[in-house]
């Protein structure tokens, strides 16, 4: 069982704790992290591009001029590729980039990707995070005192001041528990969460 240190919004470590194996302790399965994150970005793919191909350009039908004695190549058509206005070789048509995980291999990507964040010990908790009013200058404020800069902080679904208050810093995303993914836990350098969050994370996939 991995035992990580929690810190106050000070920097400050004020105790320790355990995280359970299930979700934070499971061995890294590579080729699942990287279906997740395949899967993740070729699912934002919306698949709508097109172009027309020469059989759908309109026109063309007539032979621009006769077969042989002209001096020039022979032609078929003036929607050939080769033509200015032709259709495109090749051309792209709609179609669906979704690639497709089952749910096991989804919860075992995530703890792997959990896992290999603790090992690598850029897994933060925090006993509390908590603002009365929204302001991006408190929220820097804490990163520096964790000396952090790029993060991905995972909070409470009801912490709206903390979560708006980093909206406008580069390098930081928020997320809850429910929204958390691959792709997210490998981009940033660390993952914070407060002690109220990973309880959570535990208690739903485990």
């Amino acid at each position: 069982m991995a035992t990580v240190s929690v810190y106050n919004i000070e920097g400050k470590e004020v105790g320790t704790m355990d995280l359970s194996d299930d979700v934070f302790g499971v061995e890294v399965n590579e080729h699942l992290v990287h279906k997740a994150v395949v899967s993740q970005l070729a699912n934002k793919r919306q698949g709508t591009q097109k172009a027309k191909t020469r059989s759908e350009v309109s026109g063309g039908g007539r032979k621009p001029w006769r077969q042989k004695g002209t001096g020039h190549a022979r032609q078929g058509s003036t929607r050939a590729p080769q033509w200015t206005g032709g259709g495109v070789v090749f051309a792209p048509v709609p179609r669906d980039y979704s690639v497709k995980m089952n749910k096991k291999e989804k919860r075992a990507a995530l703890k792997s990707a959990l896992s290999s964040k603790v090992e690598e010990k850029k897994f933060i908790v925090i006993d509390e995070m908590n603002f009365d009013e929204i302001k991006t200058k408190r929220f820097q404020e804490v990163l520096n005192n964790l000396n952090i800069n790029k993060a991905l902080v995972v909070l409470e679904d009801d912490n709206k001041n903390v979560e708006i208050s980093a909206r406008n810093i580069p390098d930081v995303k928020t997320a809850h528990t429910n929204t958390i993914n691959v792709y997210d836990i490998l981009k940033y350098n660390t993952v914070i969460a407060t002690k109220a969050v990973v309880a959570t994370i535990e208690e739903v996939y485990a």
